[in-house]
């Protein structure tokens, strides 16, 4: 393989192993809240240091206060055995430290080449800008990262995965000797995880420090050479990658041996709540079909999981349903009745609706609260003679944040200071507050530790128990296999097998779908291991 288009020389002052950046004694303050108690870390050069925790166990903070997003409230930053202060992001790309956050920070309205370049503009001799070079090497990054995205593509036009590629060939781009990967991999299929994995080899190999974050314990573990421990805020263990194991590093992060197996739960299923029939989608901007000739029911009281691998069309279909995109063909019947012609809002008070992909972007309003998020949805519910009875809303409101086990300091909390796994339960709680018959949900579980993915399938499943249909998207097959009744695989826009996850093996279920499986997937995954063995 060519070198990469940004491959810099090893600088010599670093060699493997060695401690090129360090944390001593990081604080992070945030009014009554401490995220950070006292937290030492070190980032070693060639090498990639997997940071664990839970959500809200204070490791996206870290990353932050170590890119300079943020300042420590109290401890000391050493780069290169020099005290430092990173007064910004700025400061700390041209130090050599860059950050792939875990939402995607693109500007939607630039395109590709733009996105990866804006702020630090390549120049010509007459002082222009050079897009001609940056498309350039916008090119390379991306037969790098084996997707076929040109330079010229508008952002808003990429799925979800495509964008998380988009972030990390940015950071690629900015040469850095320290890179930080929060979630790189929770919008990514599992071939894309094996090329990222590969880039990351090469960068090591280059003498490029990792620091790498991510809930996909088993991945995760396959790729780092050390492992640290975040809980509440402290660091709790550390300890060389090859002394560690999958149920090493969930008690450690939990404090208990987490479990969930939904198997065996109880499949008394009422009437099919949602059908769907020979349903036929197009994307917008080529014309290509998306959804082919889909056909579907999901009982009441149901769970079917849709499985399948980035791009063959689940979130086109999961968003056709809900009435955010036309249909070119079929019919969609909600207790028997056509809603084909509803649009969102009039799906949603028929009992049909939508928890997103892109929870930052389309699941919560940022500027709002956690209560205001949770109302938004059924504010028909709680109107008395045209006005909002602010009474009746706070007792669902209340309601609704017990019922989902939001962990917040009341309905006033600012949505944005919530962990991802708790804005993800107001997302669904959200819903749920409508009182739907049939719940979608997109991956609903990207980026959230598997603490919250256990509570957050447990209230789907005591929902399912009152009646409530599901379906829900995942591309983890771990997942598939432990939180369903029912597995539908979807390939190339159409589906082609169903399975009994109780009687069926993951290895059938990955070959439907087109997928084998990888050395990030072989393994046992995170969720068969801490949900038990049958």
């Amino acid at each position: 393989m060519s070198a990469p288009a940004t491959e810099v020389a090893p600088t010599g002052t670093a060699q493997i192993g060695e401690v090129v950046l360090r944390a001593v004694g990081i604080s992070k303050t945030y009014g009554v809240t401490k995220a950070l108690k006292g937290v030492d870390f070190d980032v070693r050069a060639g090498q990639v240091t997997v940071l664990f925790g839970e959500n809200g166990a204070g490791k996206s903070t870290l990353m932050k206060i170590l890119s300079g997003v943020e300042q420590p409230t109290g401890g000391q930053l050493v780069l290169h055995e020099e005290p430092v202060t990173l007064e910004n992001t700025v400061d700390a790309v041209e130090r050599g430290i860059s950050i792939i956050h875990q939402e995607t920070n693109l500007c939607p309205n630039l395109n590709v080449r733009d996105n990866i370049f804006l702020g630090r503009e390549l120049r010509t001799r007459a002082g222009g800008i050079d897009y001609g070079r940056e498309a350039e090497i916008t090119s390379r990054l991306m037969r790098q990262l084996e997707e076929e995205i040109a330079p010229q593509t508008l952002v808003a036009d990429l799925r979800m995965g495509q964008q998380q590629i988009v972030e990390i060939a940015r950071a690629l781009a900015a040469e850095a000797r320290i890179l930080i990967m929060d979630e790189p991999t929770s919008a990514l299929s599992a071939s894309e995880v094996e090329v990222l994995f590969r880039v990351i080899r090469e960068l090591t190999a280059n003498g490029v420090a990792i620091v790498y974050i991510s809930h996909h314990l088993e991945e995760a573990i396959s790729i780092a050479d050390h492992a640290v421990v975040l809980r509440d805020g402290e660091l709790v263990a550390h300890e060389p990658a090859g002394d560690i194991d999958l149920p090493w590093v969930v008690h450690r992060m939990t404090g208990r041996q987490a479990e969930y197996d939904f198997r065996e739960e109880p499949r008394d299923f009422g009437e099919v709540a949602l059908s769907v029939r020979n349903l036929t989608v197009a994307d917008l901007a080529t014309g290509r079909i998306v959804v082919d000739d889909v056909s579907i029911d999901v009982r009441a009281g149901e769970i079917v999981c849709l499985y399948g691998l980035m791009g063959a069309g689940r979130t086109e279909l999961m968003e056709t349903l809900a009435g955010r995109d036309p249909m070119t063909a079929g019919e969609v019947l909600l207790n028997g009745e056509d809603i084909a012609g509803l649009d969102v809002s009039e799906r949603i008070s028929r009992g049909l609706g939508l928890v997103p992909e892109d929870r930052q972007r389309d699941g919560v309003v940022q500027m709002l609260s956690v209560g205001s998020n949770l109302s938004l949805a059924g504010l028909r519910s709680v109107v008395r003679r045209g006005l909002i009875s602010r009474t009746s809303e706070s007792g669902r409101i209340r309601r609704g944040m017990d019922e989902v086990t939001v962990k917040a300091a009341g309905p006033g909390t600012p949505i944005t200071s919530l962990s991802g796994g708790n804005q993800q339960k107001v997302v669904i709680g959200k819903l749920l507050m409508t009182d739907p018959t049939v719940l979608l949900l997109d991956e609903p579980t990207r980026g959230i530790d598997v603490g919250a993915k256990g509570e957050i399938f447990a209230l789907l499943f005591k929902e399912a128990r009152k009646g409530l249909g599901v379906l829900y998207v995942t591309s983890e097959i771990g997942e598939a296999m432990t939180a369903s009744h029912r597995i539908v695989v979807m390939n190339k826009g159409r589906i082609v097998r169903e399975f009994d996850p109780r009687t069926s093996s993951r290895a059938e279920v990955m070959a439907a779908s087109g997928e084998s499986a990888s050395p990030a997937t072989s393994t046992t995954t995170t969720d068969e291991a801490i949900g038990g063995t049958q």
